[in-house]
């Protein structure tokens, strides 16, 4: 092992035991309840909780949908998640495709929806594997039947193992009737699709048909859907059967968020707003990064958040420069600023958050001005998102402020060229869901759709030395140099989560403080009643 890594361990084990040990007694102080934060730090709300009957209803109608978009001529076909392996036995946590568990609410592998609009008899078929005690017994539980109709409203399901002999059959135009063994539930009078399926066959027999399938064609391997493109590479082109991308149907219904799944979102945005508050109120105190990162993490596994949306940025001082730093490896220091970028995941919704704060409490004159830049820009979009605007609208409303910012600092001489993007080189913000960075394109605001708005400005330390060496850039450069030695090694990101009203935006990540004053004034008070 590195020394310098062991060094950094053996802290790090150390206060973890210590702050296991101090916990432990503040439960055992209070009769046995979870120690209440300090008062100035918003514990997370209860989770929300729906009627069971509105839950499925919704379901059913997402279902509905996607036939109705399909229709009675074609197929769809939803795998779930594959399950990764690594280290020869050891799983990597598993994750349910989203677009299954958008329709089904269902978290189990090796599972398969199948929805066929023109089948009167079974228009929807859940494959799902027989549970098996031995199984079980190593890897927890599996969904009996009734359970994974009671989840997701489907009431018929057939073993796993009978999805290959269907798939075969309906290439072939044939009815197919499984074993009623392997009938595991059905509400179906007639078992078996064939006696339904006559316009389905129909339309396959005058090659008319399609097959559904996610993020179908692609060129090359698709990272996320290979068993979808080995399916398909599989599938009898001769059947009648044309392949389709269902992907752009989800694409368009999972951008507008119904209440429920913004009450999904709201939980997971509230998991992560406590998580960054406890971060900063800790964030003088650490000598490693990994140490605030340590209390986001117990944050989401203390309000049983399913997982973070995506690995926790925490970078102090140059390390905020880096977009996706995810090491947490580097020191804190006491003049300099922390961006953490951390979001929670709860119930398959994501949250997406980033704060940039000064470790001692108070950001200095040229931290200062840097941030108010890019909250002024922050701003800016969020006035300019509202019904018929885009991301790109919001874009270019943040970067005009940017612009502005950077030629007053003398960062940039020219507010018209590309200069600026050497201190601001992202978009100002994307969709957000299911995934962190979610389906969406180009689409244009309705209320109901939810993204982020996150400008920034890097000024990486050695950004001057990676420009390309031309007469342009070396009177850039030398023209800038005073600002840069000024301003460099300061990393900015202010990010929040925002969802389209009828009237404009309105901001799901509120109860997290934003301005310079109200950062300042709670790590104050957080660090006071710390004390």
């Amino acid at each position: 092992m590195n020394r310098r890594v062991a060094l950094r361990i053996v802290p790090a084990f150390v206060l973890g035991i210590m702050l296991s040990v101090f916990a432990f007694s503040l439960v055992q102080a209070s009769g046995g309840k979870e120690p209440a934060p300090p008062p100035a730090i918003r514990m997370t709300p209860p989770a929300p909780v729906f009627e069971e009957a509105k839950r499925l209803d919704e379901l059913a109608a997402r279902r509905k949908h996607v036939a109705e978009a399909i229709g009675p001529k074609a197929v769809l076909v939803l795998f779930s998640g594959e399950p990764r392996v690594y280290a020869n036995d050891v799983d990597y946590q598993f994750r349910q495709e989203n677009n299954l568990f958008y329709l089904t609410n269902l978290n189990q592998k090796l599972a398969t929806l199948v929805l066929l609009p023109g089948n009167s008899v079974t228009p929807e078929i859940l494959f799902l594997p027989r549970r098996s005690p031995g199984a079980e017994t190593w890897t927890g539980h599996m969904y009996s039947p009734q359970e994974a109709a009671q989840l997701s409203g489907i009431k018929e399901i057939w073993e796993a193992n009978e999805f290959g002999p269907f798939v075969s059959a309906l290439a072939k135009h044939d009815a197919y009737r499984p074993k009623p063994e392997n009938i595991l539930l059905s509400s179906a009078q007639t078992t078996g699709n064939g006696s339904g399926s006559d316009t389905l066959f129909g339309a396959a027999g005058k090659n008319e048909a399609a097959l559904y399938l996610l993020a179908f064609p692609r060129e090359g391997e698709s990272p996320e859907y290979r068993q979808e493109q080995r399916f398909a590479a599989a599938w009898t082109k001769e059947s009648g059967f044309a392949i389709q991308n269902a992907s752009p149907i989800f694409s368009q219904m999972r951008l507008r968020k119904s209440p429920m799944e913004l009450e999904l979102m709201q939980h997971a945005i509230d998991i992560s707003i406590e998580a960054h508050q406890r971060a900063e109120a800790f964030a003088s105190q650490a000598k490693w990064e990994y140490e605030v990162d340590a209390q986001v993490a117990y944050t989401f596994k203390l309000r049983n958040a399913d997982n973070w949306g995506y690995p926790d940025i925490v970078g102090c001082g140059p390390n905020a420069t880096t977009l996706h730093y995810e090491e947490s490896q580097g020191p804190v220091q006491t003049g300099q600023l922390m961006l953490m970028d951390v979001g929670a995941e709860y119930d398959h919704y994501s949250a997406d958050v980033t704060r940039t704060f000064p470790v001692s409490g108070k950001f200095s004159k040229e931290q200062a001005e840097i941030y108010q830049i890019v909250y002024d820009a922050q701003e800016a979009a969020a006035k300019a998102s509202k019904p018929g605007a885009s991301l790109l609208t919001a874009h270019n409303a943040s970067l005009e402020v940017i612009k502005d910012g950077l030629l007053k600092l003398g960062l940039i001489t020219d507010r018209d060229s590309e200069q600026y993007r050497t201190w601001f080189m992202h978009g100002n913000g994307h969709w957000l869901g299911m995934n962190v960075h979610d389906v969406g394109g180009g689409a244009r605001f309705e209320p109901g759709m939810t993204f982020t708005n996150e400008p920034g400005i890097y000024v990486r330390v050695d950004a001057l030395d990676n420009l390309p060496r031309n007469p342009a850039n070396e009177k850039f450069i030398a023209a800038i140099r005073p600002a840069f030695e000024k301003y460099k090694g300061i990393g900015v990101r202010i990010e929040d989560d925002m969802v389209i009203t009828p009237e404009g935006v309105r901001w799901m990540t509120a109860a997290l403080p934003r301005s310079i004053a109200d950062i300042e004034a709670f790590i104050a008070k957080a660090r006071r009643d710390m004390r």
